[in-house]
């Protein structure tokens, strides 16, 4: 009986002591999906960077711990996540009730519309059943904007989906996708600012229906890691207090 008592308490101190360890990480690894400007993305040297990166960065400092960022494609970013190939998502991972049943959010760090993009010669003035019955168009595979194209329009239109943004913005520039629909910074970032070609948003700027749309951008964990995700939301906290998180935020959105 003692020895069956000891292996009992042996295991139990185990668990205890695993669950210590993760409420204590010294070295965070963040899932990430890039290319994504302005939110991750490489300069032409190969740098990671970005609006998500740099704020991450900069949570870790405040918490004194140090990151590492692992690159994953969207579609796979969640189950990446569950397989323990990563400790947390920080990829403009939007808040809805579908992710909720998966993974445990921090509090948002930002909210960013969606819209809708194309050359800006089309005739196109608010897209609906009518005006897009027969185009193309381009969205991220497994994103909020896929949901949305292909509940929406997938019936009257041909959603075609992409593994990386980057690789749906260059059939944009190559013309073969009528209009893609990503969100606004993005596009702005890809499109609007490309010199690569002349583009307009098509309608106006879209935040609902909330079950595609959400409560915002936020970090994404295992639902047992309540305990991070408590630091993480400390030390955002705190960077907003400070003024650091308006600064990173000012260096890549200028509206």
């Amino acid at each position: 009986m003692q020895r069956y008592l000891g292996i009992a308490l042996l295991g139990t101190a185990l668990v205890a002591g695993s669950a210590q360890a993760r409420d204590s990480y010294d070295h965070v690894r963040f899932g990430v999906d890039v290319p994504y400007e302005p939110m991750e993305y490489r300069t032409p040297d190969g740098e990671l960077t970005g609006f998500d990166i740099d704020l991450g960065n900069a949570l870790c400092e405040q918490m004194g711990i140090t990151c590492e960022w692992v690159e994953q494609q969207w579609d796979g970013i969640i189950p990446g996540l569950m397989a323990r190939n990563y400790d947390a998502i920080m990829s403009s991972m939007t808040i809805n009730d579908e992710r909720r049943a998966q993974v445990l959010f921090s509090d948002a760090y930002l909210t960013v519309p969606s819209a809708w993009f194309a050359p800006a010669q089309s005739e196109i003035d608010t897209p609906d059943e009518q005006t897009l019955d027969g185009l193309t168009l381009g969205v991220q595979r497994g994103t909020l904007q896929d949901s949305y194209a292909t509940d929406f329009y997938g019936d009257v239109a041909n959603v075609r989906r992409y593994a990386t943004a980057d690789d749906m913005l260059l059939d944009m520039q190559s013309g073969r996708l009528d209009l893609v629909f990503v969100n606004y910074p993005v596009g702005k970032t890809t499109l609007l600012d490309s010199e690569r070609g002349d583009y307009r948003v098509v309608g106006e700027m879209i935040r609902e229906p909330y079950e595609y749309f959400g409560d915002g951008i936020a970090i994404a964990f295992r639902p047992r890691d309540e305990a991070l995700a408590e630091r993480f939301n400390a030390a955002l906290a705190e960077l907003q207090e400070s003024g650091v998180y308006d600064e990173i935020h000012d260096r890549y959105f200028s509206e």
